[in-house]
């Protein structure tokens, strides 16, 4: 069984989401997987379908490599008393697509500062 047949469900998936610039190839035993989604969501859920075929991923028979191309609708200020959770529910959207898109500055999604300004995501 070659790879892109072993995980032909990640790559459906990825043409199912809409990923753009698709590039699946297999080198040396192992299958590329690139391409940028529209949100960190469809990155996971691409990643959830590649863990439910390898579990704990220990075959290392696949490189993803998935951008997201989140569209920034306003930047938010954060405030004392605030949480990504919190934030993300004023504006419609989850806290795991804020945190994506301000990865650049969070590096633990439980510990944000006020005053730092967040670029909020388009849905």
């Amino acid at each position: 069984m070659s790879l892109q047949d072993k995980y032909r469900e990640v790559t459906d998936l990825a043409s199912e989401l809409g990923i753009t610039n698709l590039q699946v190839r297999e080198q040396d035993n192992v299958l590329y997987i690139d391409g940028t989604a529209e949100s960190a969501a469809d990155k996971e859920k691409l990643w959830n379908a590649y863990n439910k075929i390898d579990p704990e991923f220990r075959s290392a028979d696949v490189v993803m490599n998935i951008d997201v191309t989140q569209h920034v609708s306003r930047e938010y200020t954060v405030e004392i008393g605030d949480s990504l959770s919190k934030i993300g529910k004023a504006y419609g959207v989850s806290w795991q697509d804020i945190f994506e898109a301000n990865k650049d500055i969070i590096s633990n999604p439980d510990l944000i500062q006020p005053g730092w300004k967040l670029k909020i995501p388009t849905v």
